[in-house]
């Protein structure tokens, strides 16, 4: 058993656009591929979801694929927001740094995202490889 603390080495900040509509909750259909793990497995601390416009109420959808099962990890409701130039578009924050939602990717995972409306979001993950 390691009795030293593991830290990541390599920071990685990846991102994807998202606006295809999918409605499955299995993991088929249209999903952006937002990070990949490094060789030894990596750590997400920070993801972070932004509208690009206007956007319904809605859902984004985010699953762990490793290669040959993709299984949803979370999903984010998106709240109706009409951006201008007083109103900011739709943005929300998940903190993996948490021990209730860390995200820890084993070498051959990814972390993939959908769009339960056909309107574009980009989809942010900070962290970094083992």
């Amino acid at each position: 058993m390691a009795t030293d603390p593991q830290f990541t080495t390599t920071v990685r900040h990846e991102m994807v656009q998202i606006s295809t509509a999918n409605t499955n909750r299995d993991g088929t259909g249209t999903l952006g591929t937002v990070f990949t793990a490094g060789a030894t497995g990596s750590r997400i601390e920070h993801i972070e979801i932004m509208g690009v416009g206007t956007v319904t109420a809605g859902v984004i959808r985010l699953f762990i694929d490793d290669g040959t099962n993709k299984r949803l990890w979370r999903e984010v409701a998106v709240t109706a927001t009409t951006p201008s130039g007083t109103v900011v578009g739709f943005r929300t924050t998940i903190d993996c740094s948490y021990l209730s939602v860390v995200l820890i990717l084993k070498s051959i995972e990814s972390l993939k995202a959908s769009t339960h409306n056909g309107e574009t979001f980009n989809v942010f993950a900070t962290g970094g490889d083992y």
